[in-house]
């Protein structure tokens, strides 16, 4: 197995029987990894079981186009006539979604030309690539996940006493904005506030409602910043 994995590529050679089953079966198991890892790594709301299945189909049927053309420069321009005539259209509502189709189309031509360590290390790599951007949350922004409203009635150098209630509840306090008018008592304040703990956010409107001074305490929880 392990002279197998090293030395598993063996490129244009002639195709036989044993070769192209071995092929094939490759481009399946390679196309059942890269759309087991689509099912465990989705998490947008345009999920479709049509989609998992053309990833599987679509490694088979490249791997397939692949051992027709077996270097036949003729054979090639025929398949490329036979696909003009068919039109594909199928608009993919997340960009992470290409990357699976190219990952699938890949694997099927390194299965469908012979190259076996090619098409099972890249399924492979791929497949922990994107397990790690999954489990890691890579390139989620995630600043604070609390806005909270408040109005001041104390001075303006009393409000130390509210910012120290403050970061004893978060790891990070931000002034979103600060509202006073002439002729008006107090301030309307409003702060975005990364939590320590999520679970204690009752605890703390609670210590905000019974500090002098503070009234009208409202809060909002903030998701991760919407993806364009």
């Amino acid at each position: 197995m392990g002279n197998f994995l090293l030395r598993g590529d063996y490129g244009t050679g002639p195709d036989d029987f044993l070769g192209m089953s071995l092929g094939l079966m490759i481009a399946f198991l390679g196309g059942h990894v890269i759309a087991w890892v689509y099912m465990a790594c989705h998490s947008g709301l345009s999920y479709s079981r049509s989609f998992v299945n053309a990833l599987i189909v679509l490694c088979l049927i490249v791997a397939v186009v692949m051992m027709v053309m077996a270097n036949n420069l003729l054979i090639a321009f025929g398949l490329m006539a036979v696909f003009a005539i068919v039109r594909f259209r199928n608009v993919l509502r997340d960009t992470l979604d290409t990357t699976y189709i190219l990952a699938s189309i890949t694997v099927g031509m390194a299965s469908g030309t012979r190259k076996f360590t090619t098409a099972i290390v890249g399924a492979l790599v791929f497949s922990v690539l994107m397990l790690y951007l999954h489990w890691t949350q890579f390139g989620a922004r995630h600043r604070y996940d609390l806005i909270l409203n408040l109005h001041w009635g104390r001075p303006v150098g009393d409000l130390p006493a509210l910012m120290g209630l403050l970061e004893r509840h978060s790891r990070k306090t931000s002034v979103a904005s600060q509202r006073s008018n002439v002729g008006y008592e107090g301030m309307d304040l409003s702060y975005r506030l990364l939590m320590r703990d999520t679970s204690r956010l009752d605890e703390l409107l609670g210590e905000l409602k019974a500090l002098p001074g503070v009234s009208r305490v409202t809060s909002l929880r903030a998701e991760d910043e919407s993806e364009v």
